[in-house]
């Protein structure tokens, strides 16, 4: 089952569905934090599919994370497997589809930038550290470094951006994160998966790119696109990046997360 369903009600719902043996791929919040939740990036941390292992049944529940959690997790993790981190700063700038329907009111929006968004600040920094935490017997230990988060809606209909300053645990050059960035490849692109792009990170060298209009559908709207990779002088480095927020930051996540659980086995269609 794929689920949609609103926070408020999602949780005990997919739980009734999950007892009841079906497999169920969310696209809410509602078990994100869970101990015995996979809250999968399938290029990031396709190892925490373990956590299903000690399910009784074939009932059990996968979710994705939340839509700027997905681009800034998968453009983190080649930075921390290649130099650590120690600090992360994120500054979004969300656009309006990410706020549903029917959204944000068009007399609120015009002409504005709205510099909050309900619980967004909180999720970014624990559903990033749990997804780049490490297994722990039946559950994950989050990642150790600081995630700090603001959050902005701006009128944009769909790409949501994050500005990112980063502090590494050992010292780079800017030519050094692009190279991680690019050359970043995983699970997915090696399954050959369906929704899987070819290139899960898209490095824009152009002074004025990413931009929403012109990348958000790099990859079929499933590439995270970076670009601006310079130093900073407060935390190290920073970059921008973007992403498709109802593509790679919702539904194609879920999907993308249905075809790595077939390809490993925990879905038997046709049973």
């Amino acid at each position: 089952m794929f689920s949609g369903l609103p926070a408020d009600v999602a949780g005990p719902i997919e739980t009734r569905f999950a007892q009841a043996g079906c497999p169920v791929i969310s696209n809410s919040s509602s078990h994100r934090m869970d101990d015995g939740v996979p809250l999968l990036v399938p290029e990031v941390n396709p190892d925490h599919l373990a956590l299903l292992k000690a399910r009784s049944g074939r009932g059990f529940i996968v979710t994705n994370p939340n839509c700027s959690t997905v681009m800034i997790a998968l453009v983190l993790a080649p930075l921390a497997a290649r130099f650590g981190l120690e600090a992360v700063v994120a500054t979004t700038l969300q656009a309006l589809s990410g706020a549903g329907y029917p959204g944000v009111a068009s007399l609120d929006i015009t002409d504005n930038v709205v510099p909050f968004i309900a619980n967004e600040e909180e999720k970014i920094p624990r559903e990033t550290r749990k997804i780049l935490g490490r297994l722990n017997g039946g559950r994950v230990t989050p990642a150790e470094f600081a995630v700090s988060a603001q959050c902005h809606r701006v009128n944009v209909i769909d790409g949501h951006m994050a500005a990112l300053r980063v502090k590494l645990a050992r010292a780079a050059e800017p030519a050094e994160l692009r190279q991680a960035f690019e050359s970043f490849t995983a699970l997915p692109q090696e399954l050959h998966l369906p929704s899987a792009p070819a290139r899960p990170i898209v490095v824009r060298d152009e002074p004025d790119r990413p931009q929403p209009r012109l990348d958000r559908d790099a990859g079929g709207g499933m590439s995270v696109s970076v670009g601006r990779i310079a130093r900073d002088d407060v935390m190290g480095h920073r970059f921008v990046a973007l992403s498709h927020n109802t593509i790679r930051g919702a539904a194609g996540a879920a999907i993308l997360n249905a075809e790595l659980l077939l390809a490993k086995g925990y879905l038997h269609p046709g049973d």
